[in-house]
């Protein structure tokens, strides 16, 4: 026998016991108790528990970096492009200068007044100063996150809302009074709208019980309907600038607004699908539904833009973007594709009508058009998710045994769009008085508006010492 054969012999005879050992041990072993299976199983069900939190929390923490991703620079380059240029700085200096205000704020009071315990309207104080607020879940919100991963990532939905409203207040208001103005609009106006409809015992909350369940996923009328209304008041306020409508007043670099709302519609993805709250089906959905709209919207606005004006514009086709995105918002969460495409082109053609045809009309100088994208274009989405929603997406409603319910009209259940509308009712409402006050104060405390001659000169160089363009070479 040659030294081969001899070699594969043995390794089959030690394979061969190997294995009858093996199976002796098995044989011999004593059976694993009730109590030791239970423990087993327990630890097995922790490590997925962990798994699927760990896997919650990274998506979470991307969302949070992709919303404040929309202010600074999204919102800002957006803005500060359809500015003249003298504006520039000033314009995305409002933007810079709400991420770190707000954040302070939020840190010291303004998450508690949101998502702390209180009454139906507004949120107590038990979390002032973060109290409470660390690695334990809060089970009313995200029961697989900390409760300080739901904190940081409602901070930028703070942020990035009452940095829209500057769009109509844009090239005329004091910084100082833009500060001012801000931190009390995030207070009176901002926080008890977020606690009717995302806190806990909120008038709004639909997930909670609250008296007048408003399907609002990611802000229609929180962030949307709140910032364009007040938007609205704070340009009728202010008055028009000096010389609109005569003189021409075009965006200095649309290839900056292109640039700003490009970043939007990526952003956008953490404001919607990160609403979900984990990185499961409903964020996909959220997702899907978020980008379809938002591309049926460019394409509604430019093509409306197209047959009134021979020709689609690129600042039509981000604004339209824009549109979709807002009028989506409400509805990312509990619509199908289809109907998300249907609820963009629609945004898209009315906002385009809000811009260019009711703005003429009434001749009010919103200047960056905050209104007609965010205002109109909140409302009407806030009204077609009670339309289109359904509880294959979300089933959000459920009856006494646990089982989903109608969500929307579509599906028969004609009382949400009561809901919503009494949802939207209340947006309006707030963000007119509470605007209203807020701008009266400010007024007659530290002056609102910069003088003519400041506005002339700009704000780049009237309130901040500097210019964001120096065109003079060096000798």
């Amino acid at each position: 026998m040659s030294i081969a054969k001899k070699l594969i012999t043995a390794l089959v005879m030690v394979a061969l016991i190997l294995i009858l050992s093996e199976f002796l041990c098995a044989q011999t072993a004593p059976s694993a108790s009730p109590a030791d299976i239970a423990a087993r199983l327990a630890k097995v069900e922790q490590q997925a528990a962990d798994a699927k939190g760990s896997a919650d929390n990274a998506w979470m923490l991307t969302s949070a970096a992709l919303v404040l991703l929309m202010t600074g620079p999204g919102l800002a380059l957006f803005y500060g492009g359809l500015v003249r240029k003298k504006n520039v700085l000033g314009t995305m200096m409002q933007s810079f200068a709400l991420m770190a205000v707000i954040t302070v704020l939020w840190a010291i009071f303004g998450y508690s007044i949101c998502f702390g315990p209180g009454n139906s309207f507004i949120g107590g104080f038990q979390n002032l100063f973060l109290h409470g607020v660390g690695a334990a879940p809060d089970p009313d919100y995200a029961a697989t996150i900390p409760a300080q991963t739901f904190m940081v990532y409602q901070l930028m939905f703070a942020i990035i809302t009452p940095g829209l409203i500057a769009g109509a207040f844009a090239e005329r208001m004091k910084f100082s009074a833009m500060l001012v103005f801000m931190v009390l609009w995030s207070i009176i106006v901002y926080a008890p709208m977020a606690h009717m409809v995302w806190g806990k015992t909120g008038f709004l909350n639909a997930s909670l019980g609250g008296r007048f369940p408003t399907l609002d996923f990611a802000g229609g009328t929180v962030v949307h309907i709140t910032s364009g209304v007040s938007a609205l008041v704070c340009a009728l306020y202010l008055g028009k600038r000096v010389g609109y409508p005569k003189q021409p007043m075009l965006p200095h670099s649309v290839v900056l607004s292109f640039i700003g709302a490009c970043l939007l519609w990526v952003g956008w993805f953490g404001f919607n699908a990160g609403s979900a709250l984990a990185a499961g089906s409903l964020a996909t959905s959220a997702f899907v539904a978020t980008h379809f709209a938002s591309a049926a919207a460019a394409l509604g606005w430019a093509a409306a833009e197209w047959i009134r004006n021979g020709k689609p514009s690129v600042l039509g086709g981000i604004s339209g973007a824009v549109a979709g995105l807002v009028a989506i918002t409400p509805a990312s969460g509990f619509v199908k594709p289809m109907p998300a495409l249907l609820i963009g082109l629609v945004a898209g053609v009315f906002c385009y009508l809000m811009v260019a045809k009711v703005k003429a009309v009434f001749g009010y100088d919103d200047s960056l058009d905050a209104f007609g994208v965010h205002g109109a274009g909140g409302t009407l989405g806030a009204i077609l998710t009670g339309v289109f929603a359904v509880s294959a997406v979300n089933p959000i409603f459920k009856d006494s045994q646990g089982n989903a319910m109608a969500s929307g009209l579509i599906e028969g259940n004609p009382r949400q769009l009561l809901n919503q509308l009494v949802g939207v009712l209340i947006s309006w409402v707030l963000a007119i008085v509470g605007t209203l006050i807020i701008l009266k104060l400010v007024d007659l405390t530290i002056g609102l508006r910069i003088s003519e001659d400041e506005e002339v000169q700009g704000l780049d160089l009237s309130q901040h010492g500097e210019e964001g363009y120096y065109w003079e070479t060096p000798a």
